[in-house]
């Protein structure tokens, strides 16, 4: 058993004090520029790709980053069950058993991530087929999927770091090495794609080793900050055992992480079936929802800051027994999400061209398309926002079944029923009406059992005793 500190000792990171509103957003605001700079080293890498390599190339990115995100939910969810057992034991004071769980956490997801990497190298090229990736993006898709495959394990190990410090109400250090990897991998995609020095042009290659160098430079400088800052969630001398998964500490993350990763892994799952619908289209419509992938990013970005933030707060109150706050949190986070979501949207739409053509050329014939593309599925980004920063109160609680129940039938029952049954009226336009009423659907799914599962029975009789 830890030791938990004197429930009076200050702790930093706390959550649990303070105006929600502001204590939530304080807490989102780190993440949430996180996020966008992920989304922007992304797009201006795409920008890169496409105006120095073509639309082949972009597609080709397009189809090697579903892939890559497919592989990496797993242990994402391993990640995200980490940050709930994290933030409650940060709300009890007990460091140590903090330390534990982010240490079983490395040593789980560390694994996975190399085993995943020497797989997806091997397997990559039918992995591309299972997409129906198109012949003219084939080849680059390839070359670019099997460098940053390389990537991973450093990615994984960041990734996991950042949610356990986020567990811990520090989301400020994480986001200082996520900048530091972001300049370097923006800075070195030309010099790779093109060449410079006595490197040669490596081409679309290029840009997946900028992306396993800067990762890689990133993870070290993290490692290096925790360590001279002495962090609390550092391991040290006899911690470095808790690398080996401890039995309790993974008996949790396995139970949570497994239908949490499986709760990412239908959402890149309906992705890939996305990309295969699409890319049956042509090259024209793949380009078009490539670009468009990374115009989207940004909508999102709130969505999944405020979604991680209202866990991790919910969580460090559900171990202070401050139960009676989270109701307020979370719907302060879904208004959050609808204001900042919606002014996003309103700044986009008339300055839509000019941001596509960055990516496919004033000259391409994938911008009509990605405009019209635009104006039918943007708006589902309002509703699906909604349901993501419920699941944040939601899996603080271990509700995570009913989670995969909303995907299930959201994204594949009610989103796939819809496209087969207009396609024969709207052709390819189903695809975007099937994204509306699958969003749509998520949101009232999860507001149901926001208010009527047993979960929240349980909550308000702790509550009233």
């Amino acid at each position: 058993m830890s030791e938990p500190a004197a429930p009076s000792a200050p702790l930093r990171g706390d959550l649990t004090q303070g105006p929600l509103l502001r204590t939530l957003m304080l807490f989102a605001l780190p993440q949430l520029v996180g996020n966008v700079l992920q989304s922007l080293n992304g797009s201006i890498n795409a920008i890169w790709v496409g105006q120095l390599l073509g639309d082949g190339a972009l597609a080709a990115t397009a189809n090697a980053n579903i892939i890559m995100f497919l592989l990496f939910a797993l242990v994402f969810g391993f990640g995200m069950a980490a940050t709930v057992k994290i933030g409650q034991a940060w709300g009890r004071k007990d460091i140590p058993g903090a330390r534990r769980a982010l240490g079983t956490a490395l040593g789980l997801t560390g694994g996975i991530a190399l085993v995943t990497t020497v797989g997806g190298m091997v397997f990559a090229p039918q992995l591309l087929d299972v997409l129906a990736t198109p012949g003219d993006a084939r080849g680059e898709a390839l070359a670019y999927l099997r460098v940053v495959f390389i990537a991973n394990p450093m990615a994984t190990v960041t990734t996991m770091i950042a949610m356990g410090l986020r567990g811990a109400g520090d989301a400020a250090t994480p986001l200082r090495f996520l900048i530091l990897t972001v300049v370097l991998d923006v800075i070195l995609n030309p010099l790779l794609i093109l060449g410079f020095g006595p490197i040669p042009a490596l081409g679309i290659a290029g840009s997946a080793w900028a992306t396993v160098i800067a990762t890689t430079i990133g993870l070290i400088g993290l490692l290096g900050w925790i360590y001279a800052k002495d962090l609390p969630l550092r391991l040290r001398g006899t911690e470095l055992r808790w690398l080996k998964p401890h039995h309790a500490e993974l008996r949790f993350i396995l139970a949570k992480g497994l239908p949490m990763g499986a709760q990412m892994l239908i959402i890149s799952g309906a992705g890939v079936i996305m990309i295969g619908l699409v890319n049956r289209e042509g090259i024209v419509m793949a380009a078009a929802y490539g670009a468009l992938l990374q115009v989207w990013n940004y909508i999102g970005m709130p969505a999944m800051a405020i979604g991680g933030a209202v866990s991790a707060m919910v969580a460090q109150h559900i171990g202070a027994a401050r139960e009676e706050r989270v109701d307020a949190i979370g719907w302060a986070g879904s208004l959050a999400n609808l204001a900042m979501t919606g002014a996003l949207i309103a700044v986009l739409v008339p300055f839509d061209r000019p941001v596509l053509e960055l990516f496919l050329g004033s000259a391409s014939a994938a911008v009509p398309a990605a405009l019209h593309i635009q104006d039918l599925a943007i708006w589902t980004y309002l509703p699906f926002g909604i349901t993501i920063v419920l699941f944040g109160t939601l899996r603080a609680y271990g509700v995570i079944y009913a989670q995969l129940a909303v995907l299930l039938v959201s994204m594949y029952a009610a989103r796939l029923g819809a496209y087969w049954l207009l396609y024969p009226v709207l052709g390819p336009d189903a695809l975007w009406y099937s994204f509306l009423i699958s969003s749509v659907l998520s949101m009232l799914l999860t507001v149901a059992i926001y208010f009527y599962a047993p979960w929240r029975k349980r909550m308000l009789a702790r509550i009233a005793k």
